[in-house]
């Protein structure tokens, strides 16, 4: 079943409800509610555990969260603009950015959630229930709280260095927090990695929550993070080596038969995405339900990755100009190209390559009669036929195009080409906001390209080489030799592999390579970036709320 929950649910978890009106560290729970009324059995500990994992998933839901993580780096520019940060470093990357408090805000309600659960677990509380042993219960679920509580940790640091390490449920209003060295949060990230990976079984105690794959592949990343690669190496292998886990190389699952498609390219079909559909390569999957009438809730990365390509303009025999793309389900409904790939991500791919084919990387348009655009749409009256230029005919293509860089003087580009991973729309209204595919978050692939990391940084270039052509044999892209290796390599494969899946800024600065790649191939906005910007300013919001104690600025804000 899917967990979407309706948000009384939510509320059942007082923590969830964060206010910040005097403190953007702690909640403000409801009069009506506590911890102790719902959190006294295994039910109301389920609950709570959905309410969790709904704020998880807004890292996917809302766009600034979204686009937080994934632009200004490298593979990734500003074309239409949402946040003004990624292209106007300079003067947008401020305290008072409105996307970095609602970040600030997000992920210490996590932290908060997350500390709430585990508190209670430890009162009179009542396990039975389930398939499992009550002791069982509470580990699992524990170890659940503690592994989503790291992850949000692990952004937090990412995002800003040092920051509040809060392990207890907060007791009381607190004004004068202090910012934990950086060592010491990755440190007990480690910590809640470990308690995770232990507990947590290796498939999903529900669809759309973590596995212990997932919290092992965390683990794997944070000890590179570190410095410790033998130990990232070591957690590599034990998802690698689980027989429940494996990479995709088979055609599976909807549309299957389809033979413009691929076996990459079929894990991010509706429908494909989960282990219970068959994707035995997918570690944690968010979830997003269309028709549901408890949660409706869509994701934004469609929206702001797919192209406007309905303002694409063809100029036919006749010298006029015709915009001739319409919205149609299969191309994914509309986009605003809030975000875009940068050319260098494009000309990264061999032409033999899976992972750049139309069927996941849309490069071109097929001019469609009016039945052709109905296919797959549900809803009231039908879409238009797209309309003919002079000169063009039904089943003709129109190309996108990326000779040139996306700039300060070339933004806004209407025929830019967009990765499908996120294509998703309502067959009823093409033209809504949010898309509905569930999105595939960590996968073994992943796994697989952090132990080539791992080797290479231990020395082992053979080992590594051989890791990587492991996942580039999938996509039927060239083998590398040992030579090739280095983290440029195994970061432009992540980039190719991984292109709106991974969080690739935290790549980037994990490895130290944010300021020189996104300088190096980012020509909108890499322009403009400092290494101040390796780390975002502390919102003013925190520093204010924070009356009886010093909380400093980061550096250069």
């Amino acid at each position: 079943m899917k967990i979407y929950i309706n948000i009384i649910r939510v509320m059942l978890v007082i923590i969830l409800l964060a206010g910040c009106s005097n403190d953007i560290l702690e909640e403000t729970p409801p009069n009506i509610l506590s911890g102790p009324t719902i959190l006294q059995d295994y039910n109301g500990f389920e609950s709570a555990m959905n309410g969790l994992y709904y704020l998880a998933r807004f890292g996917r839901w809302q766009s600034e969260k979204l686009e937080n993580a994934l632009n200004g780096v490298d593979n990734m520019t500003s074309n239409a603009r949402r946040s003004d940060i990624f292209w106007n470093w300079t003067s947008s990357n401020n305290p008072s950015d409105d996307d970095l408090t609602e970040i600030w805000q997000w992920l210490y309600e996590i932290v908060n959630a997350s500390n709430t659960i585990i508190y209670y677990a430890d009162k009179d509380v009542d396990w039975s229930g389930g398939s499992d042993t009550p002791e069982n219960n509470k580990l699992r679920v524990v170890a659940e709280a503690r592994a989503i509580r790291g992850w949000a940790y692990r952004r937090l640091a990412y995002s800003w260095g040092d920051v509040p390490l809060v392990l207890e449920m907060p007791q009381g209003l607190k004004t004068d927090w202090e910012r934990t060295p950086i060592a010491e949060v990755r440190k007990a990230v480690i910590s809640d990695y470990k308690f995770g990976a232990n507990y947590i079984p290796t498939e999903a105690s529900l669809q759309g929550r973590i596995t212990k794959g997932a919290v092992q592949t965390l683990l794997a990343e944070m000890y590179l993070t570190i410095g410790k690669p033998d130990s990232a190496l070591y957690w590599c292998n034990q998802v690698i080596s689980n027989p429940a886990y494996e990479l995709m190389t088979e055609r599976y699952g909807v549309l299957a038969a389809d033979p413009t498609g691929s076996a990459f390219g079929d894990m991010f079909k509706p429908g494909n995405q989960n282990r219970e559909q068959g994707n035995k390569e997918a570690l944690w999957v968010f979830q997003f339900e269309l028709f549901n009438p408890i949660d409706e809730q869509g994701h934004q990365l469609a929206r702001s990755m797919i192209g406007t390509y309905t303002k694409i303009k063809v100029v036919g025999t006749d010298g006029k100009s015709v915009a001739p793309l319409q919205y149609i389900v299969p191309r994914g409904g509309r986009g605003k190209s809030y975000f875009a790939a940068t050319k260098w991500w494009f000309d990264s791919y061999e032409s033999t390559d899976d992972r750049a084919q139309n069927y996941i990387l849309r490069t071109s348009f097929r001019l469609q009669t009016e039945e052709e655009n109905n296919i797959g749409y549900t809803g009231a009256g039908k879409l238009q036929a797209d309309k003919l230029p002079a000169g063009y005919n039904y089943g003709d293509t129109i190309w996108c195009n990326w000779d040139e860089d996306i700039t300060a003087d070339n933004y806004k580009v209407n025929d830019w080409p967009y990765s499908r991973k996120g294509d998703g729309t309502s067959p009823t209204d093409v033209q809504a906001d949010y898309a509905w595919t569930d999105q595939i978050y960590i996968r073994l692939a992943d796994t697989y390209l952090l132990k080539a990391e791992a080797q290479y940084k231990l020395g082992d270039a053979d080992g590594a080489a051989t890791t990587i052509n492991v996942i580039r044999a999938r996509s039927h892209a060239i083998p590398i030799a040992a030579a090739q290796v280095d983290i440029d390599f195994i970061l432009d494969e992540r980039s190719r592999e991984l292109f709106l899946e991974e969080e690739r800024r935290m790549t980037l600065l994990r490895t130290h390579k944010w300021f020189e790649r996104t300088q190096l191939h980012n020509k909108f906005g890499g322009e403009k970036i400092t290494l101040r910007d390796t780390i975002f300013p502390i919102p003013q919001d925190v520093i204010d709320a924070n009356l009886t104690g010093d909380f400093p600025q980061n550096p250069g804000y």
